[in-house]
Formats: C-alpha cells, structure tokens, sequence
C-alpha cells in the first residue's frame, strides 16, 4: 500500500512513457482501483512507435499501422493526454502542456500538477548547420517520415519513367542517405531493396539505372555489431552497387545538389537526414540538472540527480553504466529504453511503498541490423552472424520485443503473406495532402504543401 495518494504524470509516450506506465499500471493495480494512485501520460501522438520496424515499413514488409500501438489500449487504467509538455516547474510540481484543443477553445495551455514525475520526451533528429538542408531533406525518425519516403522514392522513379529531360531523369534515380548508424543503413538497404525489385515493373529503369549513396562521417558504419560485422556490412552494400563513402560529410544540398567533403557533387531529389539524434528541447524548458550534452542527470536508481519525486530514462537521461568503467553512461538506444522503463516502473511503486530502490545494471545481449529481404548482420552473445541467419534473428528479435501479442500476429501474418505473394509497388503520395485534388474542383488554390499537384508526395 501506497504511503500517500500518488499523482505520477509520465511526460512522453514512446518506448520509455509507455512501457514505465505500463508497468506502474500493473504494479499499483490495487491503489489506482482504490483511487490512491493515479497516472497521467502527455505524448504528442496517441500512439507509441517501435522504431526499429520503421525501415521494414518503408520497404512495405510491415503496414504503418502494426508499427505503432494505441497508447489508450495498451494504457486503459491511464489517463491520456494529447498534446506537448513545453516547460516543467519541479520545484512547484507542475508542467505546461499545449492541447489539440488550446488555440481553438482559447483557454490557453493546461497546467498538470503532479506528485511524481516521469520525464521521458526522448530524442529528436540532431541536425547540422548544412544550407539546403532544411528545405530539402527528410528525417527518418517517425512513421509518417518512414511512409512519405516510400512514396517518394517510387515517385522518382515513376518521374524518372516519363521525363525526357536525362538530367531530372538522373537526379530523380539518385538517393543519399546520410548517416551510417543503424537508421541510415537499414533504411537505405530497404529500399534499395524494394526499389531494386520494383525496376522489373518498369520497361525503362534498371537496378543499374539508380545511385544509392551513403554518406558517413567516420571511417565505419552500425559500430553497435562491431568492426568485423561493420566491414563487412561495407562490403555487402557495395556488391549491390551502393556507393558507400566513409570520413565524408554532406556540405550542402542547395538547388538539389548534393555536395559532399570530398568533392563529389551528386543531382539529386532526395536527401536522407539520419546523423544521429539529441534530446528533445523540453529538457531545457526545465528546472532539471542536464549534462554537458543536455541529458537529464540521473543516479543508476533512475532517479533525476540532486533532486526528489523526479525520474527519467531513454534518450533523454544520462544514466550511469554501473558495468563500464567510472564516468560512463549508458548508450541512447531501444535496448536501454526498455529495460530502463521496466526498471523505472518498479522503482517508482517501491518508492511510494516505502521500499529499497533497485540500480539499473545490464548484460550486453547484442545487436541485429537487416540488409533487406533475407540479408542482415549480427553480433549476439559472442556470435557474429551475417546473411539469412543474421536476417532471421532480426525478424525474431523484433517480433518477441513489440508490444502486445495483438501487433505481434499482425506483424507474423504479414511477413506470412509476403513471403508467399509479391510485393506492394504502389505510391500513396496524395494520402499526405488528401484536400488537395478537391480543392482544385473546387476551383480553389491547392495549398503551398501539395505543390500543385494533388497526387504527388514531394
């Protein structure tokens, strides 16, 4: 039994936010029925992604809809609140929060108390001072960034088929992805991948037609399966012909030019941006102590440093490796943000209890990367694997760690299907602006985001 009623408000509903909130669902399900205990989650969608399906569903082997789990399902005993956190007071227990709702009913942003606080915004694309690069670039962080890039790369290509222009036919067959962590290579060989497959329903563009360039800037890529696994993941990419450029850094992308350190200068209509992540800004809206690199300070119990009712994990916190060395911390990755948050959940119900507090400490399992269909890299318990066996392990590893047993069958039946039918070639580009072909009937003005074209996504 709690020692006194407990409001948790859990700020953010990705790996960190649901899975601490579910846990705490779990452990304090007698004090929330009593009414001693109440949660409250603010995540700007009401869903949580699991990224790592991300490339799988830009390659079209997963829908975009079993990539992501409704928070309000997943979370009935929670209370959801759609909208962002844009500042936290801790010292007077309160956080902003900007609703749907506050501009159209003009009440203003709603102010939460709390009694414990779980501070898991997580992380957002960390981006360079590159010109062009605002304007033409595209993320890879979200799914609807993950489905846009499926259509856009399809409608290059379809560009490619009718221009008679051998210039934008050559920009529109050139991609570059930049960044060589696990993002950047998955997604690229995805949909090289289904590209690759997708040139057999066109009568004029060939595999050898397109350019497939990774750009990174140190002298090794997915450096989460080691360097042997990391050279040899080089070289499976350049047997399919994908330029892999190492000690390399995107200089510009004005005009659709893609300039790199190195001289090269490629046309191109699509720009990649997967160089790594940062925290969210909420942390810096927040009396909270960060470090150096603006991650939230924590002791290995999870809690935030110097200060009290006050917890965080995931990307955004900076939590001390008890099994490193002095000074370490541990990596923003999926792998901590799970554990964490499981950790996270119990000690936040131990706390209310009254009772000793557990320290995060963790055994190295391993890492998987997929290539595309039936390729893949592995480094598990000691064990590199590469090819179909690496490919496999990804699929299984990620089939047992996404949520609920419902989007696991929906994920297993879907990989069922497509191994047993062909692939999905088709470009839903005017599901990004679904108003515009109406208003042009309308006899209106599409909007500045369509483009004037309401079936294309770029």
């Amino acid at each position: 039994m709690v020692k006194e009623r407990a409001r948790i408000l859990v700020v953010g509903g990705g790996y960190v936010g649901m899975y601490t909130a579910l846990r705490l669902q779990q452990k304090l399900k007698q004090e929330l029925g009593r009414g001693e205990a109440e949660i409250t989650v603010v995540t700007p969608d009401p869903y949580m992604t699991y990224q790592p399906f991300l490339p799988e569903a830009a390659a079209g082997a997963v829908s975009p809809r079993h990539v992501v789990v409704p928070l309000r399902r997943v979370l009935p005993h929670c209370r959801i609140i759609v909208g962002e956190a844009t500042a936290v007071d801790h010292a007077a227990r309160t956080a902003t929060v900007r609703t749907l709702a506050s501009e159209e009913d003009r009440t203003g942003a709603l102010r939460l108390t709390y009694d414990e606080l779980v501070l898991a915004p997580g992380s957002v694309s960390r981006t360079l001072p590159v010109p062009g690069l605002a304007d033409h670039a595209i993320g890879f962080k979200t799914v609807e960034e993950a489905i846009g890039l499926r259509n856009h790369v399809i409608e290059q290509m379809d560009i490619a088929s009718s221009t008679r222009d051998p210039a934008i036919r050559d920009a529109a067959l050139t991609f570059v992805f930049v960044g060589g962590g696990y993002a950047g290579v998955e997604a690229l060989a995805e949909l090289e991948d289904m590209a690759r497959y997708t040139t057999r329903y066109y009568h004029n563009v060939t595999p050898e037609d397109m350019k497939w360039i990774l750009v990174e800037a140190s002298d090794r890529i997915l450096p989460e399966v080691g360097e042997d696994m990391g050279r040899y993941t080089v070289s499976e990419l350049r047997r399919r012909n994908i330029d892999v450029r190492l000690g390399t850094r995107l200089e510009s992308c004005t005009d659709r030019v893609a300039v790199l350190s190195d001289g090269a200068r490629f046309p191109t209509r699509t720009v990649v941006w997967t160089a790594g992540v940062k925290p969210a800004p909420l942390l810096a809206a927040t009396d909270l102590p960060l470090n150096a690199q603006g991650r939230l300070k924590c002791t290995p119990e999870l809690r935030i440093d110097g200060v009290t009712h006050a917890w965080a994990a995931g990307d955004a916190a900076a939590v001390p490796d008890v099994t490193a060395e002095p000074g370490k911390v541990t990596a923003p990755n999926a792998q901590h943000a799970l554990r964490q948050a499981k950790l996270l959940g119990e000690n936040i119900a131990r706390s209310l209890r009254g009772e000793p507090l557990r320290t995060y400490s963790h055994k190295y399992v391993g890492s998987v990367a997929s290539l595309g269909l039936h390729k893949g890299v592995a480094h598990v318990y000691g064990r590199k694997l590469k090819g179909y066996p690496a490919w496999f392990m990804h699929r299984a590893y990620h089939l047992s760690r996404v949520p609920t047993f419902n989007r696991k069958a929906r994920v297993l039946a879907e990989w069922t299907l497509a191994g047993l039918f062909k692939r999905e070639i088709v470009s839903l580009g005017s599901l990004e602006h679904p108003r515009a072909e109406f208003e042009l009937a309308a006899g209106g003005k599409p909007s500045d985001e369509s483009s004037g074209d309401p079936k294309g996504s770029s």
